[in-house]
């Protein structure tokens, strides 16, 4: 398996992605070619990694035909929020107010966020993706908002 730097630099970028990348699996996607940039046999690597000679072989080669960025995956996991990501202050500042008038009740649950969602967003929601989605924007789905006596 003959793996040549690509890019002058690649080698310290390798270095650096590897000691910045938070995730296991990605953090060995760089690691595979820059081990075989440096000259480590394709069997030696699949042993230093816990792989086979195949994956190793596929990532060294995936990073010598197109580079660096080819290592990365094409696009985060999961689907696309409904609720897009540029909204989500606004739909937190309208969750963590006090209830309208409008609204009709005195304390937010999760059916009103729904409601808030379909009526002022357009997005539809269910119960659960609203409590997923009161869950990554860090608000309590039991804590009463301020001003909620």
């Amino acid at each position: 398996m003959r793996v040549k730097e690509r890019e002058p630099g690649d080698i310290k970028r390798l270095e650096e992605l590897i000691a910045s990348e938070q995730g296991a699996k990605q953090r060995d996607r760089y690691r595979r070619p820059l081990l075989a940039i440096r000259g480590h046999k394709k069997a030696k690597i699949a042993e230093l990694l816990g792989v086979s000679r195949s994956v190793v072989e596929q990532w060294a080669y995936r990073y010598r035909d197109h580079g660096i960025d080819a290592l990365r995956p094409k696009k985060p996991p999961g689907r696309e929020p409904l609720l897009p990501p540029e909204r989500h202050a606004e739909f937190k500042a309208r969750i963590s107010e006090a209830p309208r008038e409008t609204d009709g009740v005195c304390t937010l649950r999760g059916k009103d966020a729904v409601r808030i969602l379909n009526e002022e967003f357009g997005v539809e929601y269910s119960l659960n993706g609203v409590y997923d989605l009161l869950h990554r924007l860090n608000l309590s789905c039991l804590a009463p908002r301020p001003g909620v006596g």
